[in-house]
């Protein structure tokens, strides 16, 4: 997308992006305005619960964020 100032593009991947961010992951995410430097975030969950294996941890609150990202694609 591109800036409203300068009508650059303001992100490295144009590719509309999602993010899942687990309470227990081992790594701090960064901040979402960090993140959107980079990605073109068009969603961005906190979940209440899980950490690095969340395909194992919480697979229903995961699938249910890809599914609903992905309902926004079509």
């Amino acid at each position: 997308r591109d800036s409203p100032v300068t009508g650059v593009q303001t992100c490295a991947l144009p590719i509309s992006t999602a993010a899942a961010l687990f309470p227990a992951e081992m790594l701090e995410w960064p901040p979402r305005s960090y993140a959107e430097r980079m990605y073109n975030i068009k969603r961005w969950t906190k979940m209440s619960k899980g950490g690095h294996f969340a395909a194992l941890e919480q697979p229903d609150l995961l699938v249910d964020d890809i599914r609903a990202f992905a309902r926004t694609l079509r």
